[in-house]
């Protein structure tokens, strides 16, 4: 391709990306393969696809090598400022780009990252960056796939890439601009991530710690069960530290235990049942028949597994069908609340709630939805499946050979406490307020892409002026 696929403004001139960079290159896997990574950071960080999301890093499976391991790609080392382009992957991960933090430095590359290493006498990383994530460069990205079902992109089609070039003054403008929408994205992402922690924390603390439980066995001077010494005793250490539940509230919590074969000891008149026993649905879908012609822009949401993560519907690569494909998978409507899973392959067991937003809405043959019985029940059977024990226990029951996949039946045999319904209700009084706040969070960031998304090509093309544009930033922030 010999042009750029945005429109920009007739004095610009237009650059091969490899004109206005000094380096070009990705890495490779260490010696020794994963099995050689360290469990905790030395010195040095190993960047994989999988930590790449475009105009973000995230910290999460980032791997750490030895020095040694280190020396051996010393060509695939990263400076600060650089640009990291994933070169291969799936539709998801292929072609995410971001700017790599410095708090992940000292740190290499593997094969499947791209370091794009910028002139800043020529060229501004956030400038460059913005270019390269737009959702119309994202489908030029595409068009050098020189890969099959897998997608791949090799160095000359990077150093090939076309880019209209500015004065530098104006591209700081720009990155300036767009930066400032990351920032707002970026504080939105933590914030919801500070809600959910605090979620996942309440509900660890009455339903897998069972600490109210214990507090009302200590208060009582009851027997504590064995097992459940060791946290009784750090109970006893906060003393005063302790923050006592209202007096309605932790009369509703037993203080004995009683010890069930499915889940070991647990709080005396709570059940433990089967997971289908406190669901009206769980199943999965398919893929609908008729091929690519199903597949429309606006439409009823096909939700595949590549847009369930833990704890976050993610909006990317959702797919959009028409109505006589909807019409097939009449049997797996998602509604309002259900909570999704994913059944098979590298995500498996990945969970969240599914969004209001997204619907209409069906399912494929990879996630399985899972309707709580009530109202109340929603968030308590996510975060129960969130948690690591009841991951083990799907794990085990894993029904995939070369493929990780578990079954209809295996999720609804999963062991599961039922608290009372009292405890659950203030549970979920609890917890609503906080994915009400990240559900608007969630709300806010996509207006804020999407704007972001339409500034840039209106900014090339002078469209959109500098003062305009920041103009409409302070509105939106």
């Amino acid at each position: 391709m010999d042009g750029s696929p945005i429109r920009f403004c007739n004095d610009w001139n237009v650059v091969r990306l490899a004109d206005i960079c000094t380096k070009i290159g990705s890495g490779a896997t260490p010696k020794g393969g994963q099995q050689s990574y360290l469990e905790k950071r030395k010195n040095y960080s190993l960047v994989r696809s999988q930590n790449v999301f475009d105009r973000s890093f995230s910290e999460d499976g980032l791997a750490y090598i030895s020095d040694e391991q280190a020396r051996g790609l010393r060509g695939a080392e990263l400076q600060p400022d650089d640009l990291l382009l994933n070169i291969t992957g799936d539709g998801v991960t292929f072609a995410r780009s971001c700017r790599v933090p410095q708090s992940v430095l000292p740190a290499c590359v593997n094969q499947h990252v791209s370091i794009i290493r910028l002139d800043t006498s020529k060229a501004v990383p956030g400038y460059i960056l913005s270019y390269l994530t737009h959702p119309y460069i994202k489908e030029y990205i595409e068009s050098f796939n020189a890969g099959g079902s897998r997608r791949a992109i090799t160095k000359g089609h990077i150093e090939s890439f076309m880019v209209p070039l500015p004065d530098l003054e104006t591209q700081h403008a720009i990155s300036h601009i767009l930066g400032t929408l990351d920032d707002k994205i970026e504080l939105n992402r933590r914030i919801n991530i500070t809600l959910e922690s605090m979620a996942q924390a309440l509900f660890k603390s009455w339903f897998v710690d069972f600490d109210p439980v214990i507090d009302n066995a200590l208060a009582a001077g009851n027997d504590i069960p064995e097992p459940l010494q060791a946290k009784a005793e750090k109970r006893k250490a906060l003393g005063d530290k302790r923050k006592p539940l209202p007096d309605g509230l932790h009369q509703q919590f037993p203080d004995h235990f009683v010890f069930t074969e499915e889940m070991g000891w647990v709080p005396e008149g709570w059940d433990v049942v089967a997971l289908s026993e406190l669901a009206t649905k769980i199943g999965s879908g398919a893929t609908p028949r008729g091929g690519q012609q199903v597949y429309v822009e606006s439409g009823t949401s096909l939700i595949r597994s590549q847009n369930v993560y833990d704890s976050e519907f993610v909006w990317a690569g959702l797919a959009r069908i028409n109505d006589a494909a909807a019409e097939q998978l009449k049997n797996v409507v998602v509604e309002q609340g259900d909570v999704l899973l994913n059944i098979t392959g590298a995500s498996i067991l990945r969970t969240c709630v599914v969004e209001l937003d997204v619907l209409p809405a069906r399912v494929n043959q990879h996630v399985a939805i899972i309707r709580a019985e009530k109202k109340a029940m929603r968030r308590y059977l996510h975060l129960h499946l969130l948690d690591p024990r009841t991951k083990n226990i799907l794990m085990s029951c894993n029904a995939g050979a070369s493929r990780e996949a578990v079954t209809k039946s295996h999720i609804e045999s999963v062991p599961t406490v039922r608290p009372g319904d009292f405890v659950l209700d203030y549970f979920a009084g609890i917890v609503e307020p906080l994915d009400q706040r990240q559900q608007i969070n969630r709300s806010e960031t996509r207006a804020l892409v999407s704007l972001r998304d339409t500034l840039l090509p209106k900014l090339l093309s002078g469209e959109l002026r500098i003062p305009e544009a920041e103009k409409q930033i302070a509105e939106a922030v």
